[in-house]
């Protein structure tokens, strides 16, 4: 395995500096946010764009991947994370249009991964959006495997503000539709997989990676602190009430011995990407340094 970052809360440092600091500070891999450089779409830890795929072409990519390689430091994949079914058709084809551009950029720039999400209709039920999904992701999966690019889906259900209640922005949260993503689309695919999800939702860890470890090409380390008190106020129903605290590793409810344990014996042997969300550890650029580090120093001695 070997340890990395994803850029995305670096919205503001250009990718070389990202590069140069993580480079110096113990990290060896990164997974580059490719948000469109317009910056059309603003959320939280979304919309940072890293690397411009409008125009990219083999030795742009070249020019990239030698640079982070002198860095002692090799790219996991690329993340944009939208939602493909999004309920406006408009919307829905800007993001899966830049979406294919990230993919292509990715064959490009000889990065195996793409990381994204399913997405979903907060307004529909499950089997509704599953549909969907089976027919608008069809063509995405196709031209992801033309391009030799795997494309990997988070399982995160994105239910974390009002805007998402009452479904949800992405489908691909539970062992059940898993089971449908796969059975659908096979090697295709890929789960970009992230524990903290899993402990929110009440899912046993240990067993979702004795699951699904095999179909695992892409991991993220990120905690989450439940907020006992928190959840007594307002109940599970309440999600996105702000009892389920997004906390950096070692400082919330994640299992991390038995992550580990679980990812290696399932096979894992990739990149372990750290994904901040932190608010303690945010406002400025050398918080944001000191999160990635003090998560750095509890995962690492699990790093062989």
């Amino acid at each position: 395995m070997h340890l990395g970052l994803l850029t995305a809360p670096f919205e503001d440092t250009p990718l070389p500096e990202v590069a140069a600091w993580a480079g110096e500070n113990g990290f060896s891999a990164l997974e580059i946010a490719c948000w469109p450089a317009s910056g059309a779409e603003r959320r939280r830890y979304a919309g940072t764009s890293h690397i411009d795929v409008d125009g990219m072409t083999r030795d742009r990519g070249q020019q990239i991947t030698g640079a982070l390689a002198e860095r002692g430091l090799r790219i996991s994949g690329l993340g944009y994370y939208p939602n493909p079914l999004h309920a406006e058709a408009e919307h829905r084809d800007a993001v899966i249009g830049h979406l294919a551009k990230v993919i292509e950029a990715a064959a490009l720039m000889e990065v195996p991964v793409v990381n994204t999400f399913v997405g979903g209709d907060r307004a529909l039920t499950l089997d509704q959006n599953w549909a969907r999904a089976q027919k608008i992701l069809r063509p995405v999966v196709d031209h992801a495997a033309d391009q030799g690019v795997l494309l990997c889906f988070e399982n995160c259900p994105m239910i974390f503000s009002h805007d998402e209640w009452p479904g949800g922005h992405n489908i691909a949260y539970s062992p059940a539709i898993w089971r449908r993503i796969f059975e659908e689309w096979g090697d295709a695919v890929g789960m970009n997989f992230d524990p903290s999800h899993l402990v929110w939702q009440f899912i046993d860890q240990g067993r979702f990676i004795r699951e699904f470890g095999p179909r695992m090409a892409h991991v993220h380390a990120k905690d989450v602190m439940i907020d006992r008190d928190g959840l007594y106020d307002n109940g599970v129903m309440s999600v996105g009430m702000g009892w389920q605290v997004p906390r950096l590793c070692g400082l919330g409810d994640v299992d991390w011995p038995g992550f580990f344990s679980e990812l290696y014996r399932a096979g894992y042997d990739g990149a372990i990407i750290i994904e901040h969300e932190d608010r303690l550890f945010e406002g400025t650029e050398d918080k944001i340094k000191r999160g990635f580090c003090l998560a750095r120093d509890v995962l690492s001695p699990f790093i062989k």
